[in-house]
């Protein structure tokens, strides 16, 4: 089972919030679909996002998956170790793994998020 307290979206980002922070990353099931990641590019600090929308890319031998915002705001911080560090990304999805915090400008934006639970559902249909 995948964090509790995260909230996932169906393209397999997860999102942590503390306070008007939120911290973004991918899930380990899209670790595993993309296999070998060979690149990630993230955007730069006060970079504005919108949820839903393409926040950066990530490549693996396979193909190019754009990332998506799972909510609004602006990029406050971005893991800058991460494209030397591709490694954690398999390692730690769910924490050394992260890629970007965002500060929300809509906080709401995570109530339509998926639950542990719901996004379980999601890769147990994707996994078949």
């Amino acid at each position: 089972m995948r964090p509790a307290d995260l909230r996932y979206t169906e393209s397999h980002e997860w999102i942590r919030v503390e306070g008007e922070v939120a911290t973004v990353g991918i899930t380990d099931f899209a670790v595993a679909q993309l296999t070998d990641i060979v690149y990630i590019e993230l955007p730069a600090v006060g970079t504005n996002c919108e949820k839903g929308k393409a926040l950066g890319e990530i490549e693996s031998v396979k193909a190019v998956s754009d990332l998506f915002a799972p909510c609004s705001g602006t990029v406050e911080e971005v893991h800058e170790a991460l494209p030397d560090n591709l490694d954690k990304l398999s390692s730690s999805p769910f924490g050394e793994g992260w890629l970007v915090k965002i500060k929300m400008t809509n906080p709401s934006d995570v109530e339509s998020l998926l639950t542990a639970e719901a996004y379980e559902e999601i890769v147990k249909a994707e996994d078949h």
